[in-house]
């Protein structure tokens, strides 16, 4: 008798695993080398949380790739580098444009989320408060009157445009640190320094010039993911991010990760301040 009941038992229990649901897949988003895209894995990571998701962030030396091959299901970026990986001759350079553009080059397969306008991490050009006064403008477009003979800097490893419109600059002078750089513009060993729009911080004497008529290629945040592979709300999850997030509160976020606080932490603290979906 008690070995019918426990037999039994185990056909119930085993009637019960069976039909019970599967876990979860998590959706695994990819995170590159750099600080920026691992900041912004984590963020799309906890937006699809936010919406009742199991994700995770899949770091990677090449997370385009992953993309490309299944092992990532979203990969976050800024348009205008995913544009020149995948359209490299591209010469759209407004935000808009250049949105576009990526779309139209991206491999069959791969779906672009919404680019977040107020979101930018883009090369910006700073000068002295002395060199702005002289020129009399606190745009880009300046660079293009005074292109002849202008030095620039950059620090080692950091992006720079070969070419502001039209104004083909000389190769930039490299400098090991930010430290060396800013002391290298003060002293007037360059004139001009390859910095970002999302830099942390900029010294209080630096004039970091804006770019009001697209002179250098926008640089805007955008997810992208494997079509078929996330429903509407997790695709929604994902541009909810587009409408939340400015250069400002990236900049921020970025100062935090270089201080070595953990970016998973930084991108749920701003969640958090950001409920997604109100």
């Amino acid at each position: 008798m008690v070995l019918r009941r426990l037999a039994a038992l185990l056909v119930v229990l085993v009637i019960a695993g069976c039909g019970s649901a599967p876990p979860a897949t998590s959706i695994a988003v990819g995170a590159g080398p750099d600080p920026a895209t691992t900041l912004l894995a984590h963020l799309y990571a906890a937006a699809l949380r936010s919406y009742g998701n199991a994700a995770h962030v899949e770091p990677s030396p090449d997370p385009l790739a992953g993309l490309d091959s299944g092992d990532v299901e979203v990969v976050p970026g800024f348009t205008g580098r995913l544009l020149v990986r995948f359209d490299p001759d591209a010469t759209a350079r407004a935000p808009e444009q250049v949105y576009r553009s990526m779309i139209s080059a991206l491999p069959e397969g791969i779906g672009a989320g919404d680019y977040a306008q107020s979101a930018e991490d883009k090369p910006a050009l700073a000068v002295t408060e002395a060199t702005a006064t002289k020129w009399g403008r606190r745009d880009v477009a300046a660079v293009v009157r005074h292109c002849k003979g202008l030095t620039v800097g950059k620090v080692v490893g950091d992006r720079s445009p070969a070419a502001v419109a039209t104004c083909r600059l000389p190769a930039a002078t490299e400098f090991p640190t930010a430290a060396a750089l800013v002391g290298a513009l003060r002293s007037g060993r360059v004139a001009a320094a390859w910095t970002s729009t999302a830099v942390p911080e900029t010294p209080d004497d630096a004039v970091v010039l804006s770019d009001k008529t697209s002179a250098i290629r926008a640089e805007n945040v955008v997810p992208l993911y494997r079509r078929n592979e996330l429903n509407e709300r997790q695709v929604l999850a994902l541009n909810e991010i587009a409408g939340e997030l400015d250069t400002g509160s990236l900049a921020d976020m970025l100062g935090k990760v270089a201080s070595g606080i953990d970016p998973g932490a930084v991108a749920d603290d701003w969640l958090a301040a950001h409920p997604l979906g109100h």
